[in-house]
């Protein structure tokens, strides 16, 4: 079996040189890089992680807490971190707090015993213990998806990495507004999240951007999930002035309006238009198509991986948020026409115009 001391007589370099490139502990020239690498490959030379770590203090591992199992929405972040955990050589440990405070800090405490450098975390809607034990350890996590704010209790220091919320769903009111309608229900996300907080607030200002007054009796808790997006929905529709548009604020409360609408032989959009945040893999297999507010799932996770890693790198730099734009996803659910397809023919012939004989 190739050691440390073969690798660095192949590369013509020191053991130490060979330790800085495999452990990332000093910057080292490229082309010695590259040397040492090719001799690792070369000598199928295996590191010895174990060890390593009881030297470094490090086991280049990360800890990812978020609901993935109940939440389809965060597999795709799952992805991203996972991707950029690889690319950085690092190892992923995964558990599922499933939105629960009291199983939250037991996962993320496992997860600590388990001597990680690092936690993403995606906090629940009651955060606090977690919070404490967090600062209380001085573990390098960040925040993802769901942040807290200066309101919050002992809400800092920590990096946190989520998507615009109040914007985009601002748009998708002013959009739904434009077409006529001006009753707007909302079926709202879990009370406690800041997600839930700012997309109501987006939906508060989209009515004030298109001149609407507010009405709290349009605004209903589906708790971020199917079964209570279908109660929610069914509520909204009993009132006396039902609203002829719908905006869901995300996936799997999509699923469960869906359902509501059909079970009382509602068509979209000719009976009430329907509008979702969070776009999802088959919505373009409805019919209608969804209109949607998608959000950058898989670079969310990566930068949280980034951040991290900054973080871990320079300890005592300034905590940060970094919020990533969403994009408008224009279908036809809102009531606005089908997009027609562009065909191969008329493609080609608008590339023929824009050319010069």
């Amino acid at each position: 079996m190739s050691t440390m001391a073969d690798v660095a007589r192949s590369a013509g370099v020191s053991v130490a040189t060979v330790s800085h490139v495999l452990n990332g502990t000093r910057p080292v020239l490229p082309h010695t890089r590259q040397a040492v690498l090719n001799a690792v490959e070369a000598l199928g030379y295996t590191p010895n992680s174990l060890a390593r770590s009881l030297v470094t203090s490090r086991t280049r591992s990360i800890g990812l807490a978020v609901s993935a199992i109940s939440n389809p929405y965060f597999t795709e972040i799952l992805q991203g971190v996972e991707t950029a955990a690889l690319e950085a050589g690092y190892s992923l440990l995964i558990a599922d707090p499933h939105d629960d405070p009291e199983h939250e800090l037991k996962v993320v405490q496992l997860l600590h015993g388990r001597r990680v450098d690092g936690l993403i975390v995606a906090p629940s809607a009651e955060p606090g213990d977690l919070v404490a034990y967090l600062r209380r350890q001085a573990v390098p996590t960040v925040l993802l998806d769901r942040v807290l704010g200066p309101a919050d209790p002992g809400q800092g220091p920590f990096d946190q990495v989520c998507a615009e919320n109040s914007g985009p769903m601002a748009e998708l009111v002013t959009h739904l507004a434009s077409l006529g309608h001006r009753r707007i229900g909302l079926v709202a996300g879990l009370p406690g999240l800041s997600t839930t907080d700012e997309r109501i607030a987006g939906y508060r200002q989209g009515l004030a951007a298109a001149g609407l007054d507010a009405d709290d009796d349009l605004v209903v808790s589906g708790s971020s999930e199917s079964a209570g997006a279908e109660r929610a929905t069914a509520t909204l529709l009993s009132l006396p002035g039902a609203p002829t548009a719908l905006v869901t604020a995300n996936n799997a409360m999509t699923i469960g309006a869906l359902r509501a609408l059909r079970e009382r032989g509602l068509s979209v959009p000719g009976d009430i238009a329907l509008a979702c945040f969070d776009d999802f893999a088959w919505a373009d297999l409805f019919a209608p198509r969804l209109t949607a507010i998608a959000q950058p799932s898989r670079e969310m996770g990566a930068r949280a991986v980034r951040v991290l890693l900054d973080r871990l790198a320079a300890p005592d730099r300034e905590a940060r948020t970094v919020r990533l734009p969403c994009a408008f996803v224009h279908r036809a659910s809102c009531g606005c026409p089908e997009p027609r397809p562009v065909t191969s023919m008329e493609s080609t012939s608008q590339s023929e115009k824009g050319t010069t004989p």
